[in-house]
């Protein structure tokens, strides 16, 4: 990859995850922590639950590990058998997935920012570098796009273009990865940045956008660039 190439990261779902969204991983501890709730009904509840974190007065003071057990304190008020349920064991197993992926993760990206200006893109809650610190991660990047902290949220193209700005790159010579298609792949392939969609293989991709690649784990992205370089 040339001097000028960059690679634009999604957070959630992406880092700490192989394409699964924070809901179904949410929804996998619950589970598992005794909850019976079907997922439709759990998925529209834990959208309540993204809302109350989003307006907790301290939210941007949380990094991730106290993050995540404020999210599960409040999925477990709004869950019918909550009460019955221990927030405590949520966190913890939504925690330790995360933290093996990212760990998992944390060599590759430590290769690619040799040869790549890096940065993340993320609609999140004004914490994302608290987060990105206590992971680890803050260091490999030069730019972090907090949505929150911006004032516009994905699939608004001036996230995009405030960190492509902030890393000095041109869309055309930068990779956008992320796992979710509306937000992460369909705004950046219109700003004509080359797209890599990190999903489960049997979800089908949206229509409308010719994605330049597609994997299932992060791992895979390594031999991604370097066949297109």
């Amino acid at each position: 990859m040339s001097e000028q190439a960059g690679v634009l990261f999604d957070f959630g779902g992406t880092l700490d995850a192989d394409g699964l969204p924070w809901a179904a991983r949410f929804y996998a501890a619950y589970r598992a922590a005794g909850g019976a709730t079907e997922f439709p009904a759990f998925e529209t509840l834990f959208k309540v639950s993204d809302r109350a974190l989003e307006r907790l007065p301290v939210i941007r003071t949380l990094g991730f590990r106290a993050m995540t057990q404020a999210q599960a304190r409040l999925l477990c008020e709004l869950v019918p058998d909550g009460a019955a349920v221990s927030p405590e064991r949520i966190m913890e197993r939504f925690h330790a997935d995360a933290v093996a992926v990212v760990t998992r993760n944390r060599p590759l990206l430590e290769r690619l920012r040799r040869g790549s200006r890096l940065g993340i893109v993320s609609n999140f809650t004004g914490n994302l570098e608290l987060c990105l610190t206590e992971l680890g991660l803050l260091e490999f990047f030069g730019a972090v796009a907090d949505s929150a902290v911006l004032g516009v949220a994905k699939p608004d193209r001036r996230i995009f273009t405030e960190t492509l700005d902030r890393l000095g790159l041109r869309p055309d010579c930068t990779w956008m990865i992320g796992d979710n298609f509306e937000a992460d792949i369909r705004p950046a392939a219109a700003l004509g940045m080359k797209t890599c969609w990190i999903a489960p293989a049997e979800r089908r991709a949206p229509a409308g956008v010719a994605l330049t690649a597609r994997i299932e784990r992060l791992s895979e992205l390594e031999t991604i660039l370097a066949e297109a370089a």
